[in-house]
């Protein structure tokens, strides 16, 4: 058995009872059950529809994520989420660079880098390496002007955590960022790289070794394990190169506004609805989320 979820913006309300019945008669599924009016729908499904990525498409058109999926161990144990315009909106090393005067040069390595056009931990060096004399105290002055919390994340980690998973914010980032954003959101860990810093400035160097694609699989094995569950009762979300590892092996490899060369790989694509997302494809209607 399969279950077949629809999503829409929130602020869209473009998620109709006409078009949810149109696809449960046509890929003869169960009764249709509403996790969000204008939002958010399911229903169960026998088979996976051989048309679905065709049928995906379409209702991409439409501004509607779809997302297919076996409906057994659906609501995961455990979430491993990226940090950089997945839990957030912004790319923090590309703040900074704005700050350094430098914003354009590094935001462009980074889009390339998230694309899977550079090495990442190459790219992260370079990238650091133009920060290189700003003053430590820029950091605090990011997070308070320039950082903002991606809708639905606090709903995310609430809900999860109230049900019993556990959860983990693993990025490519610095651990100076994470350790806040993690605190705000209610994360129970968080992994991230290390910036280099003396004299109250960056250095330009970045903390060995970095964190980078592998360190993300091996936080995946590591926490499963130490909680003792497999890797199919994890949830993954991100959106760049650096994450597919994970993406992949979890259970539910979630790829969120995604760059299009990582959502080409992974099954779950949300396009159009935010972290709230992640709760309805684990079969949660708003009514059930924890506000935190």
């Amino acid at each position: 058995m399969f279950v077949v979820t629809l999503i829409a913006a929130q602020e869209s309300a473009a998620l109709d009872t006409a078009l949810v019945e149109a696809l449960r008669n046509a890929w003869g599924g169960g009764a249709a059950r509403w996790l969000s009016p204008g939002e958010a729908a399911e229903f169960a499904v026998p088979k996976m529809p051989e048309n679905r990525w065709q049928v995906w498409q379409d209702m991409q058109d439409q501004g509607i994520d779809l997302v297919v999926q076996p409906a057994q161990g659906r609501r995961k144990r455990m979430l491993l989420a990226d940090m950089d315009s997945t839990m957030i909106r912004q790319e923090c090393i590309d703040e900074l660079a704005a700050e350094a005067g430098v914003g354009p040069r590094v935001a462009e390595i980074t889009a390339r880098a998230m694309n899977g056009e550079l090495d990442f931990e190459g790219a992260l060096r370079e990238r650091v390496g133009l920060l290189a004399g700003l003053p430590e105290s820029v950091i605090a002055k990011v997070l308070d002007s320039r950082i903002t919390l991606m809708p639905g994340g606090r709903e995310l980690v609430a809900t999860m955590r109230g049900a019993g998973a556990y959860t983990a914010l693993v990025s490519g980032g610095f651990t100076a960022f994470t350790a806040q954003v993690a605190a705000l959101l209610g994360f129970d860990e968080h992994r991230a790289n290390t910036l280099a810093i003396a004299d109250g400035a960056l250095t330009g160097a970045v903390v060995e070794p970095i964190l980078g694609r592998a360190a993300k699989v091996a936080a995946l094995e590591e926490i499963s394990a130490r909680l003792g569950i497999g890797h199919d009762e994890v949830m993954a979300v991100g959106d760049g190169a650096n994450d597919l590892g994970m993406l992949k092996l979890a259970g539910a490899g979630v790829a969120l506004h995604a760059k299009p060369s990582v959502a080409a790989e992974c099954d779950i694509r949300i396009n159009h609805g935010d972290l709230s997302a992640l709760l309805f494809i684990q079969g949660y209607a708003r009514s059930e989320f924890v506000t935190g």
